[in-house]
């Protein structure tokens, strides 16, 4: 998965990218179709200290882009809960998968019983 990564008022040290990286690796296991993943990391100094970082991830797959953004007054917290956020909607695609692959099969097992009666 490509990464592309940008910074708004803040200094990207090793230990960020290393984390992020981290947890990009875990959602690309859970999404292999994951093309690329954009990732914006800011400070904004007119807010509240309590919402200062907001970290927003964009994730390139097949069909419409999954996204998300959260504000902490940690970045490493605003990173977690963009990734857990990303987790649950990666979650929901699979089962709408699943569900739709099922629902085929139903079908043609239905099909298939209707017509040898």
């Amino acid at each position: 998965m490509k990464l592309v990564l940008s910074t708004h008022n803040l200094q990207l040290t090793e230990a960020i990218e290393n984390h992020l990286v981290g947890k990009l690796e875990k959602l690309g296991r859970l999404l292999r179709r994951a093309v690329d993943a954009r990732v914006i990391l800011e400070r904004d100094h007119a807010r509240a200290p309590e919402k200062q970082f907001v970290c927003s991830i964009r994730l390139g797959v097949r069909g419409p882009d999954l996204y998300a953004e959260d504000c902490e007054n940690d970045l490493y917290a605003a990173i977690d809960k963009v990734v857990k956020k990303l987790e649950q909607q990666v979650r929901k695609l699979h089962n709408k998968q699943k569900a739709r692959k099922h629902k085929q099969g139903a079908a043609t097992k239905r099909r298939r019983q209707e017509a040898t009666l």
